[in-house]
This record gives structure tokens, sequence and C-alpha cells, in this order.
């Protein structure tokens, strides 16, 4: 089936559904080898895939385990997707902002790899709380707080996991519609009604330039709405961090503060223009409206926001300005990578993370410092600190 596939795409011969659910069922149950799906893989990774096609592989791919519903539950279901940043803790603020708006947010969502944080390593800071709720757990916990953000079970999208570890394997990760297919059939099975797109660009983003994050938002727009999904994608810039908060504990106790309507205006700026709903966005914010939502939904899944997040003892060290002059750069990828050595991230899903470490930007790009001013606040267990320093320090420049 591959080889007659592959002769068909050089002929410029779109895929049908059979087709391409005949691929994907083969994926599925083994009758496709894992070298049929390199090969296929890497012709998609050279010639690429029509919309159609990409719509297509995505249904499929969603299709290929749980599917999630929602009886007896008003709508509308909405949810958000960023392709990572280094201090993005949109979602933690987005879910419950929605919610306490009148929408349902069924949030399924991951850890991190490398610098970008994940979700539900900053929300397993929060002692008790579970991502590995059952679907009647769901259910119950969508009908009485109006959101959830929880892991995706490994019967979500399986396709999509064997996939994306060969896509890894044999270096066709970067493909626009495979990444698009990928991200959108772990989203469209939670029976979303519409989805909104964070796609980042810059030094932190997995996307560097605006073109290519370009690229890949228009694809994601194009296939989310051709699969039933109302979709639409935002471009934001990732050349320095988000918030001033990076690292598990840290950008929990900073949404904490931004729900309470006192958070950083870049990070409220971004929420309220993802929330698609304006001022009023802005002003549930900081009239605190949310802020119940989230205490509801933090103990539906078991968290105590009572306790201590995990991770207390970290030292605390200060980066000093150098000399006075404007913040010309304040790199997002160094920032990163500064909290990665400090254990705040992983370099594979089996690695566990330190949920206290990580760092506080207060000096970012166009403010005025003088000599001896605080920079950033570096907090440690021990472990990284000469190397995230000497990171830290090399991601200002002061002009």
């Amino acid at each position: 089936m591959i080889d007659i596939w592959l002769e068909q795409r050089r002929e410029g011969i779109e895929q049908g559904e059979s087709e391409i659910r005949g691929f994907v069922d083969g994926v599925l149950d083994g009758s496709v080898s894992p070298a049929q799906i390199g090969a296929w893989l890497a012709f998609v990774m050279k010639g690429g895939m029509t919309a159609a096609e990409t719509v297509l592989l995505t249904k499929a791919m969603t299709d290929s385990g749980t599917t999630l519903a929602w009886p007896g539950i008003d709508g509308p279901f909405v949810d958000k997707h960023s392709t990572g940043g280094v201090g993005d803790k949109v979602s933690l603020i987005l879910a419950p902002l929605w919610a306490s708006l009148g929408k349902k947010v069924p949030m399924l969502s991951g850890r991190g790899l490398g610098i970008t944080g994940g979700t539900l390593d900053k929300l397993e800071a929060i002692p008790g709380y579970r991502t590995d709720l059952s679907q009647q757990e769901l259910h119950q916990v969508l009908a009485q707080v109006g959101c959830f953000i929880t892991g995706q079970t490994p019967d979500i999208a399986p396709a999509d996991r064997i996939l994306y570890a060969t896509r890894n394997e044999t270096g066709t990760v970067p493909s626009i519609p495979l990444i698009t297919a990928s991200i959108l059939s772990k989203k469209l099975v939670a029976g979303l009604e519409s989805l909104v797109l964070d796609v980042k660009y810059g030094s932190g983003a997995f996307m560097k330039d605006q073109g290519s994050a370009k690229a890949l938002a228009d694809s994601l727009v194009e296939v989310g709405n051709g699969a039933g999904c109302q979709t639409s994608a935002l471009l934001t810039d990732m050349s320095q961090p988000l918030g001033h908060a990076v690292g598990n504990a840290l950008e929990v106790e900073e949404s904490i503060a931004t729900l309470q309507g006192h958070g950083p205006e870049d990070l409220v700026d971004l929420v309220v223009e993802l929330s698609g709903l304006g001022e009023s966005a802005r002003e549930q914010l900081q009239r605190g409206a949310a802020l119940p939502y989230w205490q509801r939904m933090v103990d539906a899944q078991g968290g105590d926001l009572s306790q201590a997040l995990h991770g207390g003892g970290c030292e605390q060290v200060d980066l000093l300005a150098s000399a006075s002059g404007v913040v010309q750069e304040c790199s997002a990828e160094g920032i990163g990578r500064a909290a990665f050595r400090l254990g705040a991230g992983r370099q594979r899903a089996s690695d566990a993370v330190h949920h206290g470490v990580g760092l506080r930007v207060l000096a970012k790009v166009g403010m005025e410092v003088k000599a001896g001013d605080v920079l950033a606040e570096l907090f440690h267990c021990g472990n990284g600190l000469d190397e995230a320093s000497n990171l830290l320090e090399r991601s200002y420049r002061i002009g």
C-alpha cells in the first residue's frame, strides 16, 4: 500500500479517506512496518501534503483511539493550544477565565521537553493535583466547574504517539503537515467547537522566524476548520520570556497573582487577546472573578492550594546589572536554558523535573536600569548553578 501511495504522490494524485485511514489503521495494527512508516514520513517531509490530505490524516489520527463527549453539558466547548514558550503559563489562567464567562473548557495538555515547560509540570507543583482523571471524572469536573486541565491518556490519538516517535528517529519532526495533524488530533478528541492557537516565534520558540510560524499557523487554521472545528491563530513573539516567572512552581504563583488581578502586563494582554472576549476578559481578571473557578478546578482535581507548592527549599541568587543603560536583549532561549540546567525541564519524557527551581525575570527589553540593579532572581537547589548563572548573564545585553 505504501509503495502505491508514494507512486501516486509522485504523480500528484491526492489520497482519499480510505487510503489514509488504511495507512493509520496499519500503523496501529502493525501491518505497516516501521521502515514503511519511515519512508512515508520522509516523502511527506520532502513533498508535503495538500490541505485536504492533512484534514483526512488529522481525522484518522483523532479517531484512532478514544474520543470524548459531554452528554448533558451545554457548551460552547473551547480550548487553546500553544506551540510552546519560555514562561508560557497562559493555559492556567485562560481555562478558568473562559469558565467564568460561561464557556466549557476540556483542556488536554502535555509535559514539557527541553527548555519549554509543560502545563502539566506546572500544575503538578500543586500538592495532590491529578492529571490522570478518568473520562467519568472529567465529565463530572466539567459539569461542576466548567473547565479541567488534565493529561492525554495512552488511548487518546495512539496513532500520533507511534508516528511522533518515528518522526523523532527519522528527522521528520519539522514537517508542517505532520506537526499540524499531530497537534490537532490530540485537541479534536475533546469534542471542541472552537480552538484558538498561540503560534510562537523567536529564540525561545520551536519556530525561530515569523515566516515559519505563519506557515504553521495558516496550516493549523485551514486544517482545523476543514476538520469541523472553528479554528483561529495568533502569532506571538517569544524573543523574551512571557511574564516574569520561568519555572513550574514560580509560574503557578504568577498565574494565581494574575487571577487575583495583579498579573504582568504582557501576560494579561496575551490572555485577553487569546480569549477572544476583549475588555470583558480583562475586567474579569482585574476583578478576580476567574479566581474561584481556578480554585474549584484545582480542588476537583485533588490539588490542595493551602499547602506550600512542591520544590521548596531553593536558594536565591540575584543577577545584577554591570552597567547602567537600557535593556536591549533578554533572550528567551538563554533564560529557558538556564532554567533547564537548574532542573526545571527534561531531556527525555521519563526524566523528572524539579518544581521549585527557576528564575524570576525583573528587567525586560526597553527597561532602563542602573548598575547594581537586580535584573533577575535565580532559584536553585544546588544543581547546575554555575552553568545556569553564566547562561542567564549572557542572556542580557544592556546598551
